[in-house]
């Protein structure tokens, strides 16, 4: 009997003893104190409360992990758990649909292609799932420009300028500088700021207002905001890591990425806005709006030579049927 009650206490106390947490290590690309790191740290505080404490996420600003595309390699393999950041195409050359060049022309637009059931968005799911990779949520930055270190006299215009320009190393957005009259030169996003500062490159394409302000401020004296594409990020998460945790502490986990993203649809344009006049009244960089007619020139040659290009990569079939539910309107 004495046995009997001591199995009972001891079960009792088992069952009554905090669940050990896990602590989640989630990547991102910018700098401490960014927008998106002041996010993603109030996402994290979100989380363990709603896990009461099981889950912890400790938040690595920075490419401190290493560069998006290795981080990508690493979460797929549950070598790092989360990541917040731009989708690599060097595992799936396919995942260039997400930063397809002039897709999106206004925020509504995008949100309907990149937000919750999107065509794009939809896509990036099943492409990361054979990653072994879950999406948690899409984070939208904004639409990209052209940062310079030099003057650009003909920022309106199409035709070659001989300005080198740094770009990601992804097919869409190497075709695009060609296109608007840049030389392209592909360079790890970790060693741009450096190639810009020593006059490897001039300047950058493949990112916006924000991530110039956050990451190249001090060598961004022009920027042309010239909409080259959509700057989408995904919060992405190992399936390995996601195992280690309770269903309902995951079910929490998805709940406040859902809220994460509605808010961040919410603030997004109003902080492309804030950011370009931030380049403009804090670093004095001179922004040269383009009109209406200098966009569309520059989104009806890009789609015109760049897009055959890209499909071919990707695989023509493949990426026109995505496009024309993104025509359809999904």
């Amino acid at each position: 009997m004495k046995a009997k009650l001591l199995a009972t206490a001891l079960a009792a106390i088992v069952a009554a003893a905090p669940a050990t947490a896990e602590t989640f290590k989630m990547s991102h690309v910018r700098p401490q104190g960014a927008t998106i790191d002041v996010e993603l740290r109030a996402y994290a505080a979100a989380v363990d409360a709603a896990t009461d404490g099981n889950v912890k996420i400790e938040i690595f600003p920075a490419s401190a992990l290493g560069d998006y595309t290795t981080v990508q390699e690493r979460v797929s393999v549950g070598a790092v758990d989360m990541a917040t950041q731009p989708a690599g195409s060097a595992a799936d050359r396919r995942m260039q649909i997400a930063s397809f060049p002039y897709l999106a022309g206004s925020w509504q637009e995008a949100k309907s292609i990149y937000g919750p059931g999107g065509a794009v968005r939809e896509t990036m799911v099943e492409l990361f799932a054979k990653q072994d990779i879950t999406v948690l949520a899409a984070y939208p930055v904004y639409f990209g420009g052209i940062s310079l270190n030099v003057d650009n006299p003909k920022a309106g215009s199409t035709e070659p300028n001989g300005i080198k320009v740094r770009v990601p190393g992804i097919k869409s957005f190497q075709l695009t500088g060609e296109a608007l009259g840049y030389i392209p030169s592909p360079i790890p996003f970790a060693e741009a700021f450096t190639a810009v500062q020593t006059g490897v490159v001039d300047g950058v394409i493949g990112s916006g207002a924000e991530g110039y302000y956050a990451s190249f401020r001090d060598v961004t004296k022009t920027y042309i905001p010239a909409n080259t594409h959509f700057e989408v990020w995904f919060m992405i998460a190992s399936n390995e890591s996601l195992s280690k945790i309770s269903d309902a502490d995951l079910a929490a986990m998805k709940e406040k990425a859902v809220e994460f993203e509605n808010t961040r649809w919410g603030v997004a344009e109003a902080d492309q806005a804030r950011n370009e006049q931030k380049l403009v009244d804090e670093l004095g960089t001179k922004v040269i709006a383009l009109s209406d007619a200098e966009i569309a020139a520059m989104a009806k040659k890009v789609r015109a030579e760049v897009w055959p290009v890209v499909l071919e990569d990707i695989g023509t079939e493949w990426g026109q049927a995505i496009l024309d539910k993104v025509a359809a309107g999904n």
